[in-house]
């Protein structure tokens, strides 16, 4: 992977001659005392910050609080500069001394405009003898930074002639930025409306833009409008999570899925871009070019598989240069279409020379190669805006070629042709309307059972695992109950197969009357065998509903063909998913609560025992 890593870097620094390294001057000494009363000190907060970079061979790497760093230790002056790394394993120490000489008490927001750090830890201590410890960080909940905010935000407040030592530690998995300021909290609120306007439009235009190309894709049926929604959407997902956003909303107790989602995301780019590119570009299927686009399509799906088993700083470099490899892989092709006359392709090839140039400098900064990430930040969402408005355009020109072929096709054959076409128009839909409709049907019987117009077992196959993921995600309870007839095979072998049909559909007309909310589904997966799923309802009102149907059945009399009259009973088993369970586990406990019940004399409801979790627990790492 180093050979990646330094592979990776000669091609970023071949592509961008200008390239600026984050200083790091040797000069070791003191820290300066940074006088909080002094806004001009504040707005250069860098000149009075002092660091460490500890390799795994240094003692202070080891070290997990600053009293347990060694007295000898050399801090380095940032010197005014932000403090910029690319990948390491080294642990950074950091060193700022804040003092009031002021003659108000004031209060103030240490902020670090990065997200992406795995371990961040402040330590403050106060001339008053207070300490404080505040630890966060992805490989935390998003709660444990105290404060609602994607960055990393410490409250600072000084009275008069006060001061406060902050040691912080940070450590993490892919390089690293360190852009500390000391804000006032008017200041960090006005940054802050800032950035969610400019967010605000980013996101919201792309959103906008995937909405209209999935309305597209629906009214025409045309691949690439999906595809380009596909497209923006990971795009946009891809740098929701790069600016911590993802995080915030999407999974704050996930701490170990905060760093998978980026590469993750990264992939899911790269995939969409080949699928787009592929379609828009119309390849031929006899060609080198389609060969190669789908060749890529597999390695971004075989890619998308290691980021779950691949550690983060190894993917991302991994997801990183196949990202970088198809937008290249995109330029040849487009530039060969556009070579054969095909003419939208030029709006293409612009569009990725805008997305090209726009993802080398955000890689550099994403990399710590370059400083400002912030601002590489808003160059990339320019650039990708720009790119979308690009190939939107691009999208357009081609609808328009297509359309001026089809109005010279319409007026060439409207003179002699228009009357068939229109008959055979006519037919064709009629046609499809008659094969929707028969698929229809097909799908509906598909999936249920004919004797009794319950679902059957295709449908509980299809339908469980989705409402075990659901009730997982949600919290919410899921409860399985199996109904089994008492004593079906005497009732076959008495009265006939016929009879036992009529027993069989008196039991699906009694399931059907008890299982009646709208999520809850009543199905025959079985013979004289049937399953109830109960969304949203735990076992004790699993227990409650099977009981009211066993009371049901056990109340309703059959006339059996001999003239005489039969009472049918059944036996059920109640199982309630656990957190960590998946559908065959939860599937063989109902089986086992059911078989309890047979063996305890039938015509009875049992429930499984199994201990509930708390389904509000983070899973274990």
């Amino acid at each position: 992977m180093s050979f990646l890593t330094r592979l990776m870097s000669a091609a970023m620094i071949c592509c961008l001659p200008a390239l600026v390294w984050a200083s790091q001057p040797a000069t070791a000494g003191a820290c300066p005392v940074l006088d909080v009363a002094d806004d001009s000190a504040r707005h250069n907060l860098m000149d009075y910050v002092c660091y460490h970079s500890a390799d795994p061979e240094d003692a202070a790497h080891q070290a997990t609080s600053p009293e347990e760093l060694p007295q000898s230790l050399a801090w380095t002056s940032a010197d005014g500069h932000d403090l910029v790394f690319s990948h390491t394993e080294s642990v950074y120490w950091l060193n700022l001394r804040l003092d009031n000489t002021g003659s108000n008490r004031g209060f103030w927001y240490l902020k670090l405009d990065y997200p992406l750090l795995d371990e961040v830890t402040f330590w403050t201590y106060g001339s008053d003898g207070t300490t404080r410890r505040l630890a966060t960080g992805d490989q935390y909940s998003f709660a444990s930074r105290g404060i609602d905010y994607r960055y990393f935000l410490l409250p600072v407040t000084l009275g008069p002639q006060e001061w406060l030592d902050v040691t912080i530690r940070i450590r993490s998995s892919g390089a690293l930025n360190v852009p500390l300021s000391l804000e006032t909290p008017a200041e960090v609120i006005s940054t802050s409306n800032h950035l969610t306007l400019t967010h605000g439009l980013f996101y919201g235009t792309l959103a906008i833009f995937a909405a209209f190309n999935l309305l597209l894709f629906f009214s025409s049926g045309t691949g690439y409008y999906f595809y380009n929604a596909f497209y923006m959407a990971a795009m946009g997902l891809f740098m929701f999570a790069m600016g911590g956003f993802a995080n915030q909303y999407f999974w704050p107790e996930s701490a170990g899925f905060a760093n998978t989602s980026i590469p993750l995301a990264l992939g899911l780019c790269a995939l969409a871009m080949t699928l787009f590119g592929r379609s828009f570009l119309e390849v031929r299927p006899d060609t080198l070019a389609n060969s190669t686009l789908k060749a890529q399509a597999w390695f971004c799906i075989v890619f998308l598989a290691l980021t779950f088993i691949l550690p983060y700083s190894k993917t991302i470099i991994l997801n990183t240069v196949l990202a970088l490899s198809v937008i290249a892989s995109l330029l040849i092709s487009a530039g060969i279409r556009w070579r054969q006359g095909y003419q939208p392709a030029i709006w293409y090839l612009l569009s990725w020379m805008v997305m090209l140039a726009g993802a080398l400098i955000y890689a550099l900064a994403a990399f710590g190669y370059l400083a400002d990430f912030l601002a590489r930040e808003s160059l990339m969402q320019v650039t990708i805006g720009g790119q979308v408005i690009l190939l939107n355009y691009a999208m357009v020109q081609r609808w328009r070629l297509l359309n001026q072929k089809l109005l010279e096709v319409e007026h060439k054959a409207r003179t002699q042709l228009e009357f068939k076409v229109h008959e055979r128009t006519s037919q064709l839909r009629n046609a499809m309307r008659e094969l929707e409709k028969a698929n229809r049907k097909l799908a509906a019987l598909s999936l249920n059972d004919p004797l009794t117009g319950l679902y059957n077992r295709r449908h509980l196959d299809n339908i469980l695992p989705e409402l075990c993921a659901e009730a997982r995600r949600t919290g919410q309870p899921l409860t399985l109950a199996l109904v089994d007839a008492d004593r079906f095979k005497a009732v076959n072998d008495t009265w006939g197969h016929g009879f036992g049909d009529t027993c069989l559909q008196l039991i699906a007309d009694i399931l059907s009357r008890h299982v009646k909310r709208p999520r809850d589904i009543a199905i025959r997966f079985g013979g004289e065998e049937f399953a109830v799923l109960l969304p949203g309802a735990d076992r004790e009102g699993a227990r409650m509903v099977c009981q009211a149907i066993l009371d049901e059945l056990r109340n309703t009399p059959l006339d059996t063909p001999d003239g005489g009259t039969l009472t049918m009973t059944v036996s059920a088993g109640i199982a309630e998913l656990t957190p960590r369970e998946d559908q065959s586990t939860l599937f063989r406990r109902a089986d086992d609560a059911l078989y309890q019940a047979k063996a305890s004399g039938r015509d009875r409801v049992e429930v499984s025992t199994a201990v509930l979790t708390d389904w509000s627990a983070p899973a274990t790492q």
